[in-house]
């Protein structure tokens, strides 16, 4: 059904996100609303200070808004505490960062097998790394791994547990473009093919043409909103 019809996974309103630094505020975010879609791959696309990662942190319950409200399918996440907000996270959300974070001492099957162990209904841990083509290098540790290769072993790691949304910030930021590439086509892929929910902060050009929506934020306000017409087109038949 076209993106427009699709059941609305996050809706947020009117968000905005002050921090007191001392005596000074900065403003985040300023009166950001905006509805991310079931199945949908967006990019948020901006400069250092935009906003972009802190609307990021908000979508996946790491941060809470100053005011606003955002909404997780039924759920309220402004008016979630610390516990219920945990929970969110552990059950509907996988998180991939610009560093890796994987445990030196644990093999690429053994980093993925510490979320598969506490999630709910995960993935096989060597299914998970097969989808970003990993699975030869499973029983590799860290140190034996470029950064392109750590980045995709975190980003199993992260759709190990089967989450309904997946939630990049900077993947490609420690790696040079070509390895990039390779990272945000693991990224497409699993979008593509197990339909989550997918959201990414990047600054590598390619992304766009992956993209369903390319949403631009500039001093924590959307600016710009880019619809891949073939991208959807091409969803639309899938889903």
């Amino acid at each position: 059904m076209p993106s427009e019809e699709r059941a609305a996974v996050f809706r947020a309103v009117d968000v905005t996100k002050v921090y007191q630094m001392g005596e000074v505020q900065v403003h985040a975010l300023r009166g950001v609303s905006l509805e991310l879609h079931d199945h949908e791959f967006v990019v948020l696309l901006g400069a250092s200070g935009s906003g972009k990662s802190t609307l990021l942190n908000i979508l996946g319950g790491l941060d809470v808004p100053t005011s606003g409200s955002v909404r997780y399918l039924n759920t309220d996440l402004t008016a979630s505490n610390a516990a219920e907000l945990t929970y969110y996270r552990r059950e509907n959300v996988g998180f991939v960062f610009q560093f890796y974070n994987l445990i030196p001492s644990l093999t690429a099957r053994e980093n993925v097998e510490l979320i598969t162990e506490i999630a709910r209904s995960p993935m096989d841990a060597l299914d998970a790394l097969d989808m970003v083509h990993m699975k030869p290098r499973a029983n590799h540790f860290p140190a034996q791994l470029s950064g392109g290769e750590q980045q995709r072993v975190a980003i199993a790691r992260a759709i190990a547990k089967n989450p309904k949304v997946l939630l990049c910030d900077e993947p490609t930021g420690a790696l040079d473009v070509q390895t990039g590439i390779v990272v945000l086509e693991a990224i497409a892929r699993i979008n593509r093919e197990l339909g989550t929910t997918t959201a990414v902060i990047t600054h590598n050009a390619a992304i766009s043409q992956m993209a369903d929506r390319v949403i631009s934020l500039s001093d924590g306000q959307i600016s710009g909103v880019h619809v891949n017409a073939d991208k959807v087109a091409a969803n639309e038949l899938q889903w």
